[in-house]
């Protein structure tokens, strides 16, 4: 690769379709740090403690054509949202720097950003009180992967029309 103020010139090459989840993940890092800023994409923000529950979620949403940014922890997650606000934020609850204020606190830098959450921890009053908060979707784990892409497909589609209002 070549680099200068004005030019970016990027090189590509076919991969064998069964490399390891490690390659996979290094690529999307690559590809992340690589768009280039005129590029427009929806920009889907994964925030899971868990790495391989991480990996997966960034598995499965890979080849939709989102971009995608991931963080470990509510911290990273807020300054991931205060460098720029993505399209939107598939979260886990209970991580470090979660919890229930965690999507309040979303809310307050991101008003208009859809946020999805997941959790292997939660019950009815859990979920009340997570939409009460400002989440717009909420799944327990083992969630359906399915069920999830068509909540971020529909979500998506509303907070397009939103902006554009």
């Amino acid at each position: 690769m070549e680099f200068d103020h004005v030019h970016l010139t990027l090189a590509a090459c076919a991969l064998p379709y069964n490399y390891s989840r490690t390659v996979r993940r290094r690529q999307r890092e690559t590809r992340w740090i690589m768009t280039l800023p005129e590029q427009k994409g929806t920009v889907l923000l994964i925030v899971e403690d868990d790495r391989d529950m991480r990996s997966l979620l960034c598995d499965e949403f890979w080849g939709t054509g989102y971009q995608l940014r991931e963080a470990r922890d509510g911290d990273e997650a807020f300054l991931a949202v205060l460098q720029s606000v993505p399209d939107l934020i598939l979260t886990d609850l209970r991580m470090p720097a979660g919890g229930d204020d965690y999507v309040s606190r979303l809310r307050t830098v991101a008003p208009h950003c859809p946020i999805v959450v997941i959790t292997g921890f939660g019950d009815a009053a859990l979920k009340a009180r997570v939409l009460r908060a400002g989440a717009n979707a909420y799944f327990d784990k083992p969630v359906r992967i399915a069920d999830l892409k068509a909540c971020v497909q529909q979500l998506l589609g509303l907070s397009t029309r939103t902006k554009e209002s």
